[in-house]
């Protein structure tokens, strides 16, 4: 394993002029690694993300044989004989990525023609990278979905309901006596839908009311508001970075997500309440050069709402940002739909790692 954990690459003989290399300089805004080389394997570019990835500088990658970089270099020399001789226009398999001072990294291989005669791209995707991808993607469809069918099924449960609760009134006064305690069951119930319908349509229905937003006021604002109902047994601390810079959106929307996250983890953290060991911990740092959302951005802000709850149940935990999915008993399964919907105008994204005893909200949204 230690000739894996450092290779070692005889230095090019000679650098690819600077045209040549200036063509592919749009690869470095790519989040994903990539190479331009020659049928025979010499490398000609390396994107930012691929010399990152490798621990070793550009001028050292370039103009050596992109195989050796491989535990397994023949696959990939084979599979550029191939898009040479016009086998194929493009190839996809798994491998392991050599790195100086570092493990193997798994990563998915794509191998594709270029429309220069003898030259392939190289496209390397870190697999946890790809299945990351994956998840905000279905994460973002999901989402859409959700919006369409909260929205439908929310204005053909309204009118209806306004019919209901009028006959009901109109019954009450008709028939008076004790049987208008049947008539207030109705009424009741009627406005419990009647605030459900008005909690679901609650995105859609107000403006967006853009400003500019400290990340820092927002966490101060919920975390005085979870300490005010939960006053004993619960620890809210805090790791800010304060060099993150302000930036614009709706102030109420973000605090109103942020609370849905934490209230649900305070009400998850119930026994822990009791013991007087329930934690919750705001983190915030910049992320630099982060693709979600099918965009990569240079900077966005990194929210982590962390508790030592019980965790999600795992028969819920790819659900918990759809509608009326909860894991509590008494809950209504909208507090993460909503918070989902709030982030998601800011064109950011939530995801949720879970396990016993930890619990990880991770609030992404970009920054100017």
């Amino acid at each position: 394993m230690d000739g894996l954990n450092k290779p070692s690459f005889p230095a090019a003989p000679s650098q690819p002029p600077a045209s040549e290399l200036l063509r592919f300089r749009a690869f470095d805004l790519l989040a994903t690694l990539v190479a331009v080389v020659r049928v025979d394997g010499t490398v000609v570019f390396a994107n930012a993300a691929l010399e990152d990835a490798l621990g070793i500088s550009r001028r050292t990658i370039e103009g050596s044989q992109l195989p050796d970089f491989f535990t397994e270099p023949l696959i990939l020399t084979n599979a550029l004989a191939g898009a040479g001789s016009n086998e194929f226009a493009a190839l996809r398999y798994d491998a392991w990525l050599r790195r100086l001072n570092h493990e193997p990294l798994p990563v998915h291989v794509v191998v594709a023609q270029t429309d220069t005669p003898g030259e392939a791209i190289v496209e390397l995707l870190p697999l946890e990278q790809q299945a990351r991808q994956d998840r905000e993607e279905r994460l973002l469809d999901q989402a859409q979905a959700n919006k369409e069918l909260i929205r439908n099924l929310a204005h053909e449960i309204k009118n209806p309901l306004g019919g209901i609760r009028g006959a009901a009134q109109l019954l009450e006064l008709e028939i008076g006596g004790n049987l208008t305690e049947y008539t207030q069951v109705i009424i009741h119930e009627a406005d419990r839908l009647q605030t459900l319908v008005d909690r679901l349509l609650a995105p859609h229905r107000h403006p967006h009311r853009v400003g500019d937003v400290n990340i820092h006021e927002v966490c101060e604002r919920v975390r005085s508001l979870v300490l005010a109902e939960f006053p004993r047994g619960l620890k809210v601390t805090r790791d800010y970075d304060t060099s993150i810079p302000e930036f614009r959106g709706d102030r109420e929307q973000l605090i109103q997500a942020l609370l849905n996250i934490v209230h649900n983890a305070a009400q998850a953290l119930a026994e822990r309440i009791k013991m007087g060991n329930a934690r919750i911990d705001f983190r915030t740092r910049i992320a630099r050069q982060v693709t979600f959302g099918k965009q990569r951005y240079r900077l966005a802000l990194e929210l982590h709402v962390v508790d030592n709850g019980p965790g999600v149940p795992d028969s819920i935990k790819d659900r918990i940002f759809y509608p009326l999915v909860t894991g509590r008993e008494g809950g209504s399964g909208l507090g993460l739909t909503l918070a989902q919907t709030f982030v998601q105008q800011h064109h950011g994204l939530i995801e949720c790692e879970s396990r016993p005893g930890h619990t990880d909200f991770k609030l992404l949204i970009p920054l100017p």
